[in-house]
């Protein structure tokens, strides 16, 4: 049975009368007359009971009258459902950040948007460094990502929403807890715990560039999985770690300091990034709500 077969069906079933049927679905009483007698050849069954004075359900007709109307409640359903995406107001996107620094603008712009349009939900990954994050979206596995990048992929699309600065988070029993500004060639003989090399994490790639451009290598003694158990170890007093003063906020550990590095021209961008081309109109209605909630910072911000 064909959901346009129900409604004739549902239509004389609650009206039991052909012509009343006919005017409620705008067409002609005989063809009405027609589609129900070639609805009850197709099932084999007769559907209505009729006299030239009324038209009654049979049993066959009585047992049809759920079934009918739940199909044409899912065709409303699905109708609405695809409306409703088409619109950008239900969508799963999928969300990649690296939470020691993004997850509380992630965290901003999810709850936003979820106040805005809950028919979209998030599949959210919090441990997505710039590469693999920029990877993913081109390959189409993340619809949405925060990352670093030097040089803007064509392919990609993205927008300033935080400026990072290079920091030192230390134990504040170390004899530079003290100091409102650190020079990077100070931290030439100390013991640094570090993120790992890879994935490849612009962190880690700060930390080897400015200890370089000091005149020194970095003396690693030891690679934590995140930015947390690093500032553990810190209170615990292993070590200093060369960080972003937003990853050194939001993980910040009693028994530890954290110190703004004497550097100039080393600030870090986040982008909130997507495919240039993403076609995804869920992904627009977020992109909207993110140009509230996370406003565009300059990419040329510098501590002052």
């Amino acid at each position: 049975m064909e959901v346009q077969q129900a409604r004739v069906f549902m239509a004389l079933a609650e009206e039991l009368h052909f012509g009343r049927a006919a005017q409620r679905l705008g067409m002609g009483q005989s063809l009405l007359s027609r589609m129900i007698r070639q609805l009850e050849d197709e099932l084999g069954a007769t559907l209505f009971q009729r006299t030239t004075r009324n038209v009654r359900l049979a049993p066959a007709g009585l047992a049809l009258f759920e079934p009918a109307r739940q199909m044409i409640g899912l065709q409303r359903v699905a109708i609405d459902s695809v409306k409703r995406a088409a619109a950008g107001e239900v969508g799963q996107l999928d969300f990649g950040f690296a939470r020691s620094s993004s997850r509380g603008i992630a965290a901003s712009l999810v709850a936003a948007a979820y106040e805005d349009h809950p028919g979209i939900t998030f599949g959210i990954e919090s441990n997505v460094f710039a590469d693999e994050g920029l990877t993913r979206l081109a390959d189409g596995s993340l619809d949405l990502a925060l990352v670093r990048w030097t040089r803007q992929p064509p392919t990609i699309a993205g927008r300033a929403v935080l400026i990072e600065h290079p920091v030192v988070t230390l134990p504040d029993s170390h004899r530079l807890a003290r100091r409102k500004l650190l020079r990077v060639d100070e931290l030439a003989n100390e013991d640094l715990l570090s993120l790992p090399a890879n994935p490849n994490s612009t962190l880690r790639e700060t930390t080897n560039r400015l200890c370089h451009n000091a005149g020194f290598s970095p003396r690693v003694i030891l690679e934590l999985p995140d930015a947390q158990t690093i500032s553990a170890l810190i209170a615990a007093g292993m070590g200093l770690t060369i960080t972003f003063d937003s990853v050194a906020t939001s993980m910040r550990e009693p028994g530890t300091v954290t110190i703004p590095l004497d550097v100039v021209g080393e600030a870090s961008v986040v982008y909130l990034a997507h495919l240039r081309t993403h076609g995804s109109a869920s992904l627009s209605a977020v992109l909207a709500i993110a140009e509230t909630v996370l406003p565009t910072v300059s990419s040329t911000s510098e501590r002052t």
